[in-house]
């Protein structure tokens, strides 16, 4: 939205100056339109064009708010160090619940802890 308004000096004077819009509003308005057409996937450009669309009214129902689970189909590529430091996060944690298991105790040891009787020859 800020690139388009660097560029489209009418958007952005709709973007910036619109005192009753804002970003809130626009995500709410976005969710009920998807919602309302039924359909499961939408381009990028598509709810860029939902987005513009909610500034450059006046009079647009924004709609209730929304409590949705949005998925986004995009691959993240990570950089060799990113890799190599999640891989160390993940052994690290694999350490930790294998230690933190191991300290703890199990309930077979409490029973022979409980079970152990007395000797009459000590």
């Amino acid at each position: 939205m800020e690139q388009r308004a660097q560029t489209d000096a009418l958007f952005e004077w709709a973007y910036t100056t619109k005192e009753n819009k804002n970003i809130d509003d626009s995500i709410t308005y976005i969710l009920n339109t998807v919602q309302k057409s039924g359909c499961k996937g939408f381009h990028d450009d598509e709810i860029f064009g939902m987005a513009v669309h909610y500034y450059d009214e006046d009079n647009i129902e924004v709609g209730k708010p929304i409590n949705a689970r949005i998925t986004v189909n995009h691959i993240v590529e990570l950089t060799e160090e990113e890799k190599e430091q999640a891989r160390k996060d993940a052994i690290e944690k694999v350490h930790n619940e294998a230690y933190n298991k191991m300290r703890q105790p199990t309930k077979k040891a409490k029973k022979i802890a409980l079970t152990i009787q007395p000797s009459l020859f000590d």
